[in-house]
């Protein structure tokens, strides 16, 4: 052979040995490859800014849920229409009275402008869902009458306790965490609140906490839109025939 066969020859093996190890290294990378969890910011009006972590791995139809209301701009300028001092703080009402959900219309574009709603990704709905309700927890509120209810309205735990959080393990979708801006959510907790005319629950907010935006980091990931469900009966109606008020049973105590 000669010299500049072996050269070649020799330039040929090195190109081949690069390859293989570009290709054993991508196999690697994807293998041992894990997502980082979405990161949700929301800014709220003369408060200050919460980051909240999303877990689409336990709750993949509630996080994609969120993510594509928070991304086309639902929740701007909506508030926090119901607090409970040492339990929770609720928001995510379209009418700001914790009767409202949001429209197929607000998940995507070209939806009907419809209500829906989404699968309750908790263990008494058949669905595992171990992450703990404590202090920071982000999870879905629902009608008490039905599992599948949830919709756009979200809960944000401020204290973990034995009666209130102890009630709702198990049975609400719970699907992200607090990561910064705590000292936040308990600066709206301390809100003046006051009952609705016939409610017994002090939870109202005088002048309602507003969410200028909530905008969701995806970390290169594309969620996609979750599967919807018609709503099981009009909650508000429902309710009403019973004497209730329906911003008063989102969620069990």
């Amino acid at each position: 052979m000669s010299k500049s066969s072996k050269i070649i020859w020799g330039i040929a093996l090195i190109v081949i040995i690069v390859l293989i190890g570009v290709v054993v290294a991508s196999y690697i990378k994807k293998a041992t490859f894990k997502p980082e969890n979405p990161v949700a910011t929301m800014e709220v009006e003369n408060f200050g800014t919460i980051k909240m972590e999303l877990y689409p791995d336990v709750a993949p139809e509630t996080v994609s849920n969120f993510i594509a209301l928070a991304n086309r701009g639902f929740y701007n300028d909506l508030t926090f229409h119901r607090i409970v001092k040492d339990f929770m703080i609720q928001g995510g009402d379209k009418n700001g009275d914790g009767k409202g959900n949001a429209n197929l219309s607000d998940l995507k574009e070209g939806g009907e402008k419809k209500a829906y709603t989404i699968k309750g990704e908790f263990n008494k709905n058949n669905v595992t869902n171990e992450l703990k309700i404590e202090e920071g927890t982000l999870a879905m509120a629902r009608a008490s009458y039905s599992y599948d209810t949830a919709s756009s309205q979200f809960f944000i735990v401020t204290k973990e306790s034995e009666n209130n959080t102890n009630s709702l393990y198990g049975q609400y979708a719970v699907f992200g965490k607090v990561i910064e801006g705590m000292d936040v959510v308990h600066k709206i907790e301390e809100v003046e609140v006051t009952a609705k005319e016939g409610a017994t629950e002090v939870s109202t907010p005088v002048n309602a906490p507003k969410i200028t935006s909530i905008t969701v980091d995806t970390k290169g990931i594309d969620y996609e839109t979750p599967e919807t469900m018609d709503p099981p009966v009009d909650y508000s109606s429902y309710y009403q025939q019973l004497g209730l008020d329906p911003s008063q049973v989102m969620i069990n105590e």
